[in-house]
C-alpha cells in the first residue's frame, strides 16, 4: 500500500487534482493556473522524457556507468559502500519515500516562493532543469549502479573505466533530483525553510546513492547544474553561465577526459571540493542578499 502511496505517477496525480480544487475556489487569482498549468506540463513531461530516452537508448546503448564508478572509487566515495551502510542502518523505507517526495515538494515550494512573490522564478527554475537537463543527459549517457550491476550492484567488481553497451534510459548524469533539492535551498526565505531545506536536501542525497539510482559524482555535477537553473530562474544570468559552464565542464570532462582525471585522483579530488565551495558560497551569498532585502523593506516600511 505504501509503494503505491508513494508511486510517482500517483503522486502526480493526486497533486494535480488537488491543486485544480484549489484553483477553481479563486478564478480570480491569477497565480493559481500558472501551478495547474506547471504540474499538466510536469505529467506531459514524465511520458515525453521517457519516450526520448527511450528512443536515445536505442540510437547509443553505450553508457558510461563504469566511468562514473570509477570516479566514485577515485574520490574515495564508494556509491555502493554508502548504500550498504544505510540500509543496514533501516533506512531504506525512509529513503525510499523521500526519494517519491519530488513532485510534492516541488509544489510545496512553489507556495513557499508565492509568498515572497518568486512564484514565476521557481518555475521558470523548474522549465530549466526539464530542458537542459536532457542535453546532458545525452551527452554522458548513464542509468545508475542498481541498472548497471543489477543484483549485484552493493558489491560491485573492480571494472575498467570504459563504456559499455547497457540498454535503460539515461537519467544519471547530473542528479535531477539533487539540483531540484538544491533549488529548494536557494528559494528559502526564512531560517526555518532553509533548515528544512536543507535536510531535504541531505536526505535527498542519500536517497538517490540507497536506492541505486545515482553515482556520488553525479551528485557534485547535479549542484552545480541545480545553481544554474536556479539561477536562470532568479535571472541572474551571471551566475547561470558560471554554473553552467561547470556542469557542462564535468559532463565533458567525463565523456572526454575520464582517463586523464583517474589518473590524475587529486585533481579530480580538487575538482569535486571547488564545485562543492562553489555552491556553498552561492547558497550563503543567496541567503545574505534575502537577508539585506529584507532588512531594506522592513527600515522602509518603520520609514
Amino acid at each position: 500500500m505504501l509503494a503505491f502511496l508513494v508511486n510517482p505517477a500517483v503522486i502526480g496525480l493526486a497533486v494535480l487534482l488537488l491543486s485544480i480544487v484549489w484553483m477553481l475556489r479563486d478564478e480570480k487569482d491569477r497565480t493559481r493556473p500558472l501551478l495547474v498549468i506547471a504540474l499538466v506540463l510536469n505529467l506531459v513531461y514524465g511520458w515525453v522524457l521517457a519516450f526520448v530516452m527511450g528512443k536515445e537508448n536505442g540510437l547509443v546503448p553505450w553508457k558510461y556507468d563504469y566511468v562514473l564508478a570509477r570516479f566514485d572509487d577515485a574520490l574515495g566515495l564508494n556509491a555502493a559502500h554508502i548504500a550498504t551502510a544505510l540500509l543496514h542502518a533501516g533506512l531504506r523505507m525512509p529513503l525510499f519515500v523521500v526519494y517519491q517526495l519530488m513532485v510534492p515538494l516541488m509544489v510545496v515550494w512553489f507556495f513557499v516562493a508565492r509568498a515572497r512573490r518568486q512564484s514565476g522564478a521557481i518555475i521558470v527554475t523548474y522549465v530549466a532543469e526539464m530542458l537542459a537537463g536532457p542535453a546532458l543527459y545525452a551527452l554522458v549517457p548513464a542509468c545508475g549502479p542498481a541498472y548497471a550491476f543489477h543484483a549485484g550492484w552493493l558489491r560491485p567488481p573492480m571494472v575498467e573505466p570504459q563504456v559499455i553497451r547497457l540498454s535503460g534510459n539515461p537519467n544519471a548524469f547530473p542528479s535531477l533530483h539533487i539540483a531540484t533539492a538544491l533549488a529548494f535551498v536557494l528559494f528559502a526565505p526564512s531560517r526555518w525553510t532553509r533548515i528544512a531545506a536543507l535536510a531535504f536536501l541531505a536526505a535527498t542525497g542519500l536517497a538517490t546513492i540507497s536506492a541505486g539510482e545515482h553515482y556520488v559524482i553525479d551528485l557534485a555535477a547535479g549542484l552545480a547544474f541545480g545553481s544554474f537553473a536556479a539561477a536562470i530562474g532568479k535571472r541572474s544570468y551571471v551566475a547561470a553561465g558560471l554554473f553552467g559552464g561547470i556542469a557542462l565542464c564535468w559532463s565533458l570532462a567525463v565523456r572526454f577526459a575520464h582517463v586523464f582525471l583517474l589518473g590524475h585522483p587529486g585533481l579530480l579530488q580538487a575538482a569535486a571540493a571547488a564545485t562543492m565551495a562553489a555552491v556553498v558560497l552561492n547558497v550563503v551569498m543567496e541567503w545574505r542578499r534575502k537577508s539585506e532585502v529584507t532588512s531594506s523593506t522592513v527600515v522602509y516600511a518603520a520609514g
